[in-house]
């Protein structure tokens, strides 16, 4: 009976226990379909993200799955994070809420020391440059601010707990600095365009401003949605101003024949675009969609077209 209960109480465990078995199994993960791009085919960084994951509590088809590597630096996802703090028995709480006014707030409470709190508000948002930035800060604000009191607050109390390791969500928003000469020599400054927005009087400018520079940050993606999302939001706003500004007119006959803009219209037109020039004229059309999500769809889409394009 007890040779019984003690086979029926084993478990399955594929976690390597020497450098061999590690190898080994950092070579079938790598061949795998079930891990994330940056390990597909990628045995070495499949066997240092193990390890990693090993000095944090993590094991390894669980490290796999919550490191990402964002601009060269390993780093957890937000939910791995607060999952690993809350298992050690370091932590008495980690408590989160949102405010009224939308400041998010984490409470962390380590044991033997008193409670810390950490918050993120829209101002702070704003100060660090990403209010309406493009991607989720414009479609989930809340979560994201959710994420950065967490990181705050976390890492400060539970740096040894997480071994000094950043939050995933944090990382993405910080941008990549050229590392060798080659790149510093290449790399534009994006404050230099996004400066030029506002002195855009009207929609023609700004879309001139557009089709003059965005080239110039095709080799930096999150400066080239940075700098996308401040001329589409400067050029929403002019038009709001204008239509709110304009006399009103004598009525017109009613054009049946133009056509509703929807998601599926403007995708459609991104899809068309036959070279870059058809492309922008395409990306025109995302200006008369209201719904945020929407517009980060036909956004994604568009810089899939141009990275097409470019062979990038």
């Amino acid at each position: 009976m007890s040779n019984e209960l003690s086979t029926q109480n084993k478990t399955f465990d594929l976690s390597p226990q020497t450098f061999d078995q590690a190898l080994t199994f950092a070579n079938y993960l790598a061949d795998s379909d079930m891990v994330p791009k940056d390990f597909k085919g990628k045995p070495g960084n499949c066997l240092i993200a193990m390890q990693w994951g090993m000095e944090v509590g993590l094991k390894p088809l669980q490290a796999l799955q919550n490191i990402a590597v964002i601009n060269g630096r390993p780093s957890l996802w937000g939910d791995a994070l607060i999952a690993i703090v809350r298992s050690s028995p370091l932590c008495e709480y980690v408590q989160e809420e949102m405010k009224p006014d939308g400041t998010a707030v984490c409470r962390a409470k380590r044991r033997g020391e008193s409670e810390q709190i950490r918050t993120f508000s829209d101002a702070d948002a704003k100060t660090a440059g990403l209010s309406g930035k493009q991607g989720p800060w414009m479609t989930s604000p809340k979560r994201m601010k959710q994420l950065r009191a967490r990181a705050f607050a976390l890492r400060d109390v539970f740096p040894d707990v997480l071994k000094g390791m950043p939050m995933a969500e944090e990382v993405m928003d910080i941008p990549q600095e050229p590392r060798t000469e080659a790149e510093r020599a290449e790399h534009v400054n994006v404050q230099m365009f996004l400066d030029m927005v506002p002195d855009c009087k009207t929609d023609a400018e700004a879309a001139k401003l557009w089709a003059d520079n965005n080239g110039k940050l095709a080799k930096q993606p999150q400066d080239h949605a940075t700098f996308k999302a401040a001329v589409i939001a400067h050029r929403t706003a002019l038009k709001n101003a204008s239509a709110t500004d304009a006399q009103p007119k004598a009525a017109k006959p009613a054009q049946t024949d133009a056509p509703e803009v929807t998601l599926q219209l403007v995708l459609d037109k991104i899809n068309a675009a036959k070279n870059e020039d058809a492309l922008d004229i395409a990306g025109e059309w995302m200006n008369a969609l209201t719904d945020p999500i929407e517009i980060q769809q036909c956004s994604d889409r568009y810089d899939e077209r141009m990275a097409e394009m470019r062979g990038l």
